[in-house]
């Protein structure tokens, strides 16, 4: 760490962007407000990007790939509604901070990652945080990863113009999968639910995510 971020307060800049950007923003799920507390955002940025750690910013994290600014990342992880004995599958893990977020609420999750770079990258920065029920996996996010589900809960972090069929196939009955649908300039969150044979879809904010590579992708 640089001598100019060695003696910062990165507790006092985290709850700062939880009182700031979550809980002004009706952030509300007690679990979430805490893991989001809990998990040093910081540690997944560039160093370059230290000072940016904890603003209102989506970041890049280099090869063309972002990691989400603070509110999203809890307001999909709020609307995903995760309990404690979950299994959840993100596709497009990235830096990994999101999937760290996930492993305050579930049980286990399952991160895959198109970017062989990123995907190790994540997985290292994971274990060296002694995360240990958080498994980053390389490969194409839009086909999942069957053999580890199915899942309660799904989340795409990255933006497709359709819910890729092999995921929700991997969506256990009653189960949430949250994603940004559309194109690559004008994408809204879309919730799923799965109910029984069929499943809801509920339309929400407007965002702007990297596209979804492969098979599934823009």
């Amino acid at each position: 760490m640089s001598p100019q971020t060695k003696n910062v307060n990165w507790v006092g800049l985290r709850e700062q962007m939880v009182e700031d950007q979550l809980l002004a923003r009706g952030i509300s799920d007690p679990r979430v407000v805490q893991a989001m507390r809990h998990v040093k955002r910081h540690k997944f940025v560039p160093l370059d990007l230290l000072s940016e750690a904890y603003k209102d910013l989506a970041l890049p994290i280099g090869l063309g790939q972002t990691i989400s600014q603070p509110y999203i990342v809890a307001y999909v992880a709020e609307l995903l509604e995760i309990s404690s004995t979950d299994t959840v599958l993100e596709v497009g893990a990235g830096s990994g901070y999101q999937a760290a977020v996930l492993s305050r609420l579930a049980d286990r999750v399952i991160a895959v990652e198109s970017i062989s770079a990123l995907a190790s990258a994540a997985q290292n920065r994971i274990a060296s945080m002694r995360i240990n029920n958080v498994i980053v996996f390389e490969g194409d996010g839009g086909m999942g990863m069957p053999a580890q589900g199915p899942y309660d809960a799904i989340l795409i972090s990255a933006a497709a113009p359709q819910i890729p069929a092999p995921l929700m196939a991997q969506l256990k009955t009653g189960g949430r999968l949250v994603a940004p649908i559309g194109s690559a300039t004008s994408q809204n969150i879309v919730l799923y639910k799965r109910v029984g044979s069929y499943s809801t879809q509920e339309k929400l904010t407007p965002v702007r995510f990297v596209p979804l590579t492969g098979k599934w992708g823009s």
